[in-house]
């Protein structure tokens, strides 16, 4: 008999344990269940928790009917675990059974850390709107007689007395349990199995006189709704305790120590194989969660960032088309003693293509990208500066923008833009408004018409935006020989010359003092449409709202894009925005900067002294 082949004793053994599934096996069906949950969408996920917050109502319903009509302290108990098991059974969301597989999923960095808690965060608020909806119910539905009430309030009032050491101690074994429920359910192969388990487990919560977060929070509402009672110092030492001890329990002594009783294989499957794990900064403060958001092939190395290095992150979606935007970004890193242009070539895959399944396509789409950018490496020779490539096929393709750019820290982005490209019509699953109002860096968004640099036109109102529009300018002006005639609009002609003072104020200050100066009186986009007649590179900066989300949305408030026959540079920098301005919107606002020299070219009309119209230091750019 070969030493390879299984001798008769292994046979046997292997026939007896047939039916059970080893650690390694329990822990791969938990984390492709996390998967699963992290990647859901939060209505789904919030509504899944609302429904388990409604089911430990019915758990709440039971136990004080059945112990107002009970003598024995076991016969209250014996419906408790029936709320749970709808829960379990039902694939519903509870929170304390949250605690093990999005944290397996996390341990594995496959999700990070905030993803996790903006999980939990859903989860919990969903149950504790169901459970309080349901107290709610039975406080005002005449569901419970007077016994059944005074033994219902007589649940918050004990917990309430109890001192919140006990009472996290005590929630931290019923995290225990519950999580400990949650793995035997996943090693379970019959729903008789997973039933048995299910109700034995939860009937150790009330006969250990322990205690869940969500039936806790359920008694405390009603306590608040029938007795009146001030809600908020038994949700702070009675609800509180609980939440962080069931927490604990579930996390450290459950997670944690079935994560460490696997073995090294225990993610050797094909739905895990080749999944970039995510990088400690990813881990630790990104939001990326689950095989979904990680890119199938990723090429893009940890970079590290030299602080004297000024780098250019350019993302293609085809290297054949996009050699112009490589180009600029070329153009842009060479007035940099160390300029770096960095291009991805981001292709998508279809949401669940797993290169597993098709390990020729895989090497063909890897090998094909590669050759694609050996012709986008030459334009780098050209210009003398130091080019990269990465190759990253992912399901996703705009938001992919954004998580490379916080991967590798750029100073700039440099990306091009069409109605019929990959970037406009894709849509990211994450809300665009917050990924476009939070950007890593600065942005330079390009409609390539040729990209000819010769004779750029700067429309500009003052604002920050259009600091990096002139910032580009001089650069083009510097390695391109461009032309720069800069542009402002005023309300109606009497305005002309204030504007024409602000506008030689601004070009000074930004170095751009010989540029040729225009303003012009009446709509803003006709204006700016007449004056680029003759230009070949149109330079327009963001509004208040942005112009990122305006593209992807295709509502950009200014049609001059589509009027203009030139090349387009849409130019946006990051700004910060207050919680308000977040959770109401921010307004967009109108700049009027020359009514700030108003007053001054009007003196300067009656001294005849052209020195007088120069604006004081701090007027130049009010709106």
């Amino acid at each position: 008999m070969s030493a390879d082949e299984p001798g008769p004793d292994e046979e046997q053994e292997d026939d007896v344990l047939t039916d059970q599934f080893s650690t390694d096996e329990v822990y791969q069906r938990v984390v492709a269940d996390a998967d699963h949950e992290v990647t859901s969408g939060t209505r789904e996920l919030f509504f899944s928790a609302l429904a388990a917050g409604f089911a430990i109502t019915v758990t709440f319903l039971l136990y004080a009917s059945m112990t107002a009509t009970t003598e024995t302290k076991i016969g209250g108990v014996l419906l408790y675990p029936l709320g749970f098991i709808y829960i379990i059974i039902g694939g519903y969301q509870l929170y304390t059974e949250n605690t093990l597989p999005p944290v397996a999923l996390t341990l594995e960095r496959l999700a990070s850390v905030p993803t996790l808690l903006h999980h939990w965060l859903i989860v919990l608020s969903g149950n504790f709107l169901g459970g309080g909806l349901g107290a709610l119910a039975l406080a005002y539905g005449g569901v419970f007689d007077d016994a059944t009430t005074v033994v219902a309030v007589g649940f918050a009032e004990k917990g309430i007395a109890t001192p919140a050491s006990t009472l996290f101690v005590k929630a931290a074994f019923a995290g225990l349990i519950v999580a400990g429920v949650v793995w035997i359910n996943f090693a379970a192969r019959d729903t008789i199995s997973r039933l048995v388990v299910v109700y034995l487990a939860f009937l150790a919560i009330p006969m250990g006189n322990l205690h869940h977060v969500v039936v806790s929070f359920t008694e405390v509402v009603y306590l608040t709704l029938v007795a009146g009672t001030n809600p908020v110092p038994a949700l702070g030492g009675f609800v509180l305790p609980v939440l962080l001890g069931n927490t604990l329990g579930g996390v450290v002594l459950v997670t944690v120590v079935n994560y460490y009783q696997t073995s090294g294989r225990r993610l050797e499957i094909d739905r895990f194989q080749n999944v970039r794990r995510l990088s400690v900064r990813e881990w630790l403060a990104g939001s990326l969660a689950g095989r979904s958001y990680v890119p199938v092939i990723d090429t893009v190395e940890e970079i590290v960032r030299d602080p004297e290095t000024y780098r250019i992150l350019v993302p293609i979606a085809n290297p054949r088309t996009e050699a112009g935007v490589v180009r600029l970004a070329c153009q842009l890193a060479s007035s940099h003693k160390k300029g770096k242009v960095h291009v991805v070539h981001v292709v998508q895959a279809p949401r669940r293509w797993s290169p597993d399944t098709d390990r020729p396509q895989w090497d063909q789409i890897t090998h094909e990208s590669k050759r694609l950018l050996e012709n986008t490496r030459q334009i780098g020779t050209t210009y003398e500066v130091t080019l990269e490539t990465s190759t990253v096929v992912s399901p996703r393709s705009f938001e992919e923008i954004f998580i490379l750019a916080r991967r590798t820290s750029p100073d700039l982005v440099v990306m091009g833009w069409d109605q019929e490209g990959l970037w406009s019509s894709a849509r990211a699953e994450r809300p665009l408004d917050e990924l476009t109002n939070r950007l890593p860096c600065d942005f330079l968004i390009a409609n390539d018409r040729g990209l000819d640099p010769s004779r750029i036109l700067l429309p500009t109102a003052g604002g920050p935006d259009s600091d990096l529009n002139a910032e580009v300018a001089k650069v083009l002006r510097q390695v391109a020989n461009a032309e720069v005639e800069l542009l402002h609009v005023v309300a109606d002609e009497a305005d002309e010359r204030a504007g024409e003072a602000f506008l030689r104020n601004w070009a000074e200050k930004r170095g751009l003092e010989d540029a040729a100066i225009t303003v012009d009186s009446g709509d803003i986009e006709h204006a700016i449409a007449r004056a680029a007649s003759d230009s070949t590179m149109l330079m327009m900066g963001a509004t208040e709202k942005g112009l990122l989300s305006r593209l992807v949305y295709d509502s950009l408030h200014l049609e001059v894009i589509n009027d203009v026959d030139c090349s387009v540079l849409l130019a946006e920098r990051p700004s910060a925005r207050s919680i308000r301005e977040r959770l109401l919107g921010s307004s967009t606002r109108k700049r009027h900067p020359a009514r700030a020299f108003r007053n001054r070219v009007e003196e300067a009309v009656g001294s005849e002294s052209p020195e007088a119209a120069e604006p004081a230091e701090n007027t130049a750019e009010q709106d």
